[in-house]
């Protein structure tokens, strides 16, 4: 479980987020979404520890990651696995040393067990044969796959994803939507996902956060998005063509 209490950010004294508060919750799909500058962005970085907020408090089961010293918030990110929009692969570094990075970082295992680990990973995701390739071989949608391979490679309680469908065809994102939610109901991870595919939103998650100029605006499923009686939050969902479309 993430618990966000009371959080506050701002930039240069203009006010990012205010006072949101959410709640993620384990071997669920918990998404953030929001208009462009509502503040989602901000607190999904907010949440990794990319940003310092300025007041609130975010608990990872219980622990609150903001008042811990350096050597104490490592440990937790030992726990976090983060898929970044673009997929961040290193392009100079081949599929299984992309993979093995974090293993090297973060464990004393031995090269067999990591290679071991390398190839569980990647069989998860359906990828194999690629140890050898280098990023820019791989098609759009098999590059992410390699990303979240690398994303799960410590066996992770969290999972960050921030745009995972950004770049990717309707067919391939799908895939991806559905490879995120397995991942995270077999191995029991809290995975947050940061995204504007209301496809993605309709299809794969299980808990809706929506933030509304950088405020805690609805909390809800899937299930409730079509009859919600509240109008920010309409006005987003139907400004897009995927609604659009339910609509008519």
């Amino acid at each position: 479980m993430i618990s966000v209490k009371n959080v506050s950010k701002s930039f240069e004294n203009k006010a990012v987020l205010n006072n949101v508060s959410a709640d993620f919750e384990p071997a669920k799909v918990n998404m953030i979404i929001g208009k462009s500058g509502s503040g989602k962005t901000v607190l999904l970085k907010s949440l990794v520890g990319l940003h310092e907020i300025d007041s609130g408090a975010i608990l990872f089961s219980g622990i609150d990651f903001c008042s811990l010293k350096v050597k104490e918030k490592a440990k937790i990110r030992r726990e976090v696995g983060m898929l970044f929009q673009g997929g961040a692969l290193f392009d100079s570094a081949t599929i299984l040393e992309n993979i093995l990075y974090p293993l090297d970082l973060f464990t004393n295992k031995t090269y067999r067990e990591k290679y071991q680990r390398v190839k569980f990973c990647l069989d998860r995701v359906n990828l194999q044969g690629v140890e050898k390739l280098y990023p820019a071989e791989l098609s759009g949608g098999m590059q992410k796959r390699a990303a979240i391979a690398r994303a799960i490679a410590l066996n992770p309680k969290y999972l960050f994803c921030d745009e995972p469908n950004s770049g990717l065809d309707p067919q391939t994102a799908i895939v991806i939507d559905k490879l995120i939610q397995e991942i995270t109901y077999e191995f029991n991870i809290t995975t947050v996902v940061n995204t504007h595919d209301m496809n993605s939103v309709l299809e794969s998650s299980d808990n809706i956060n929506f933030i509304h100029q950088g405020k805690s605006w609805w909390y809800g499923h899937k299930e409730e998005l079509l009859n919600t009686d509240n109008e920010e939050l309409k006005q987003f969902l139907f400004s897009s063509e995927v609604m659009r479309r339910i609509k008519r």
